[in-house]
């Protein structure tokens, strides 16, 4: 199946997690991993450069933490990155350089590329947002099916089965998309894709397409 692999989705100089993502293919594969990744990178993060400010919460000196967000441990913020007014970090999440968790948005085990944007009401959890992924005001990942199986991700390929039961959704590189839109569990959207606002999303979209709806996903021009 195209367009859903690490290597495809995700330029990994764009991440302090990189090492994260070694000896997998899938990048859903690394989810299960991310709580233990956190506890011993942030050991090993210089002191002049973070400053662990709560149980495994290493924060950046540059960052920009609101006094109302509330951070739980597992927690690495990176350099620059802005958390917003009442963002809430429920743990096991890295937020990369120049990243924005704005107002109310809620985080859990997640990675977020150098220069995400989650910038207003979102909540991403058990998902990964490649290098300057943006999630318009009000979107949201689905991470667990309403049935409670595990999550298969769905392609014109076929189906693979994650063996998860919490997955969200991978977001490759420059994905953009729109507000108060749903990506429903298993979802993968390949690089420089967009969504149109107000989408219900579920399984593959190729790297740079549009989609419009569920039978209308175009190339971009």
């Amino acid at each position: 199946m195209k367009d859903i692999t690490v290597a495809e989705l995700y330029d990994l100089s764009e991440t302090i997690a990189a090492k994260l993502f070694e000896g997998i293919t899938y990048p859903w594969e690394a989810l299960p991993k991310i709580h233990d990744f956190i506890v011993e990178l942030g050991q090993r993060l210089p002191k002049d450069i973070f400053e662990e400010r709560g149980e495994q919460i290493w924060v950046a000196g540059s960052a920009k933490i609101a006094p109302s967000a509330c951070l739980n441990g597992p927690l690495i913020v990176d350099e620059e990155a802005e958390i917003r007014h009442c963002a809430f970090v429920r743990g096991n999440a890295i937020v990369g350089k120049g990243a924005v968790v704005g107002n109310s948005t809620e985080l859990k085990n997640v990675v977020l590329f150098n220069k995400v944007q989650v910038p207003h009401y979102n909540y991403v959890g058990d998902s990964i947002l490649g290098f300057r992924a943006h999630m318009g005001a009000g979107s949201i990942t689905s991470n667990v099916k309403s049935d409670k199986t595990l999550v298969t991700v769905k392609g014109e390929g076929g189906c693979i089965e994650t063996g998860l039961k919490k997955m969200g959704a991978m977001l490759g590189d420059c994905v953009e998309v729109g507000c108060n839109s749903v990506l429903n569990p298993g979802t993968v959207i390949g690089k420089n894709s967009s969504v149109y606002p107000t989408s219900c999303v579920r399984g593959v979209i190729p790297a740079g397409h549009i989609y419009k709806d569920g039978g209308h996903i175009v190339p971009r021009v």
